[in-house]
């Protein structure tokens, strides 16, 4: 490749910063800058609730240190892109500077969700997802809150809850469905989640939607108005119902906009050199049946960066997305899934497993095609192993071999409570199978691990 060729990457989140690793490791000649108005160095996303409930500073958020750039020959500009030319191939910044590139890959992320609400832009209403949303969460909630009330309920919403809850301010949390995240997870997950909100003291109303939000006469939240006609007294409104591709300021050129930015499955656009990974991509064709054309979460974003990597340095990739899988964390309950888990599914075509701990907080949930074969999982309250299902997955083993085989899942096998005991005896109940229960590892039984 060119020793003159310049790729700028505007976007420094996880798939900006991979894709530019990954190029330099493959690449050693090329130019590369890294662009982001939001912060000089890349840091961890998720990590921006722990710097406000005082685990971390924000430093810690860092995954490299601040030489690591320079010795990578990663240059870093901090600005806010005010328009791109693309027949120049010439970034303009809202400082009037410019900057020239021969390739451009666009990872501009995400931005919250507003929906036209009536007072959406009061003072003491936002979203969280950049550092500057996390600044201004501390500045909102400087002053005296005697409420806080947060509207949908996603991931981002049960993070900002658990921030606000550490700092003791109560929370009413509004969500318009019928149980909490359960367009996502299956009955019992979502209700098993919404009774874990409920004991940290969190206000839950489901099936309740935001109407307006009142100002005071300084022009700050005083209280919102619910569908039902409930005026409730609050000082912050955090809005959380979701995130969509951070493209407005992208819309009105010759770049092909939808929700996204157009993609195929080689990240590239509708220009030439222009690429679009991460939050802001919308492949033209879903990359697999169980996949959407937006995918928001950071594992899939890292392998946008990578696989966009290969393309730059002269090896044309298309994106493989292998079997989905994602993390969260729901208060101190965390969750994994892999594989396919819809909220519902047609009982004449998958059988469901399902087995939770009798305190309510542990579950595990496997789907299976009627040929047995394993579909999918879901579990809550302990950790179990990426590669373990990531095999299963591949060779499409059967539920009855996941389960025999599910305490070679455990993540920490020694300390763990060994949950897959009473799982193993709940699966052979119902669907039976020809394999032998585990039994406790010797510290197991030392430190009175129990299920």
């Amino acid at each position: 490749m060119s020793v003159n060729r310049h790729v700028v990457i505007i976007g420094n989140g996880i798939s900006g910063v991979t894709c530019a690793r990954q190029l330099r490791k493959l690449d050693d000649q090329v130019q590369i800058t890294l662009v982001s108005g939001e912060s000089a160095y890349f840091f961890s996303r998720t990590a921006l609730m722990y710097v406000y409930m005082g685990h971390m500073k924000f430093e810690h958020t860092q995954p490299y240190e601040n030489w690591f750039w320079e010795k990578n020959r990663l240059a870093l500009k901090q600005a806010w892109v005010k328009s791109i030319d693309y027949g120049s191939k010439n970034i303009l910044f809202q400082s009037g500077e410019k900057l020239a590139y021969d390739q451009l890959v666009l990872a501009v992320g995400s931005t919250p969700n507003k929906f036209g609400w009536p007072g959406q832009e009061l003072k003491g209403v936002q979203g969280l997802y950049s550092k500057q949303d996390l600044e201004l969460m501390e500045e909102n909630t400087k002053s005296p809150v005697n409420r806080a009330v947060i509207v949908g309920g996603g991931l981002i919403g049960i993070e900002m809850a658990e921030m606000l809850a550490y700092r003791k301010i109560p929370v009413t949390f509004l969500v318009r469905e019928t149980g909490f995240w359960n367009n996502v997870l299956p009955q019992e997950e979502s209700e098993l989640v919404g009774r874990h909100i409920g004991s940290h003291h969190i206000d839950l109303r489901l099936e309740t939607e935001l109407k307006e939000i009142i100002s005071d006469d300084q022009g700050r939240v005083r209280a919102v108005l619910t569908s039902a006609g409930e005026e409730i007294s609050c000082q912050f409104v955090g809005l959380t119902a979701g995130v969509r591709p951070n493209v407005d300021f992208l819309k009105g050129s010759d770049l092909e906009v939808n929700r996204g930015i157009k993609v195929n499955l080689n990240f590239e656009t509708n220009l030439p050199d222009v690429y679009a990974i991460g939050d802001c991509a919308e492949f033209q064709q879903a990359p697999a049946a169980d996949r959407r054309p937006i995918e928001q979460v950071w594992y899939t974003g890292r392998m946008h960066g990578e696989t966009l990597a290969h393309s730059l340095a002269g090896k044309t990739t298309s994106y493989q997305p292998g079997h989905w899988f994602n993390s969260a964390k729901f208060l101190d309950i965390e969750y994994q899934t892999y594989g396919t888990v819809p909220p519902v599914w047609d009982a004449s075509q998958i059988d469901s497993f399902y087995w939770e701990h009798s305190s309510g907080k542990v579950s595990f949930r496997m789907l299976m095609d009627k040929s047995g074969r394993l579909v999918g999982v879901n579990n809550f309250g302990f950790r179990l192993r990426h590669e373990f299902f990531d095999q299963a997955l591949r060779e499409k083993w059967s539920g009855t071999k996941v389960i025999s085989k599910l305490s070679q899942a455990n993540f920490d096998p020694e300390f763990f409570a060994p949950y897959h005991l009473e799982i193993q005896k709940d699966f052979k109940r119902q669907f039976g199978g020809d394999f032998t229960i585990s039994k406790p590892s010797f510290l197991q039984k030392l430190f009175g691990a129990k299920v």
